[in-house]
């Protein structure tokens, strides 16, 4: 993680994160391990949503840690990877996102696109920024992922009413 996703100057210490592995259902109908570094005091509400989102069958495409993408926020959305701790900054801002605390997720980025003023991010992304379209790994409120997260206390970023980050899942509501 050393100069990848983490480095010097990020807002928590690695000593305050932990690697979580983590069981999902993938797109293929099977099993599969995947793993997310997170902040400490979300441990356990980030293992209890996922697994309710195993349990409900929620496809998940891939899980990965951000360092097989080189910190690449971008090449890990466009891979529609499943990702939490990145130490980066909320784009076009000078805010840190609450990725680099390690307490939010982005799940199956291409499918859940971030929309915002008519852009959508990863561009690769287009087809899924139409939220009447039916994929089962689309994410809409109420269904089994909004009730994961909800059930922990976790807001979700397509409730948004500025922008629609239809990915994001956050302890905070950011």
């Amino acid at each position: 993680m050393q100069d990848v996703s983490w480095r010097p100057g990020c807002p928590v210490a690695l000593s305050q994160l932990r690697l979580v592995r983590l069981t999902y259902w993938g797109f293929d109908h099977q099993s599969h391990w995947g793993a997310l570094v997170v902040n400490s005091d979300s441990v356990t509400p980030i293992t209890s949503a996922f697994r309710s989102l195993y349990q409900a069958r929620f496809p998940i495409r891939q899980i990965r840690l951000v360092e097989d993408f080189a910190g690449s926020d971008e090449r890990s959305m466009t891979a529609d990877n499943t990702s939490a701790f990145n130490c980066r900054l909320v784009p076009g801002s000078s805010t840190w996102s609450q990725h680099a605390y390690g307490r939010a997720v982005d799940v199956d980025p291409l499918e859940n696109p971030e929309v915002n003023n008519g852009q959508v991010d990863p561009p690769s992304a287009a087809p899924w920024a139409d939220r009447t379209r039916s994929d089962p790994a689309m994410i809409r409120h109420g269904d089994a992922a909004w009730q994961a997260f909800a059930a922990v206390g976790w807001t979700w970023g397509g409730d948004w009413t500025s922008l629609k980050d239809y990915q994001h899942f956050s302890a905070n509501g950011l």
